[in-house]
């Protein structure tokens, strides 16, 4: 889960956070509720995890809950992945 934590957290750096300092997102940052990711930029984010981790997320999927910080993230990316390799 640490792997798709650092993945995450380079690609929110780079893609929306430039030149912000890396040490303030932490696993905890409230990106959604804080205002760090719109509509537009959490789309962006979606494709991004579906692309990098071959995972399909529903539209109901999408929501602060599954994507407001690191740890929601991968444990989201984790459980679409656990439901992958037990097919």
């Amino acid at each position: 889960m640490e792997d798709i934590k650092e993945v995450v957290k380079e690609f929110i750096l780079e893609e929306f956070l430039a030149g912000e300092d890396p040490e303030q997102l932490t696993d905890s940052t409230s990106l959604i509720g804080g205002g760090f990711l719109d509509s537009i930029s959490t789309l962006k984010l979606v494709s991004f995890l579906e692309e990098r981790f071959r995972i399909e997320t529903e539209a109901h999927e999408v929501s602060e809950d599954n994507l407001d910080s690191l740890t929601d993230i991968a444990s989201f990316v984790q459980s679409k992945l656990s439901k992958i390799t037990t097919k």
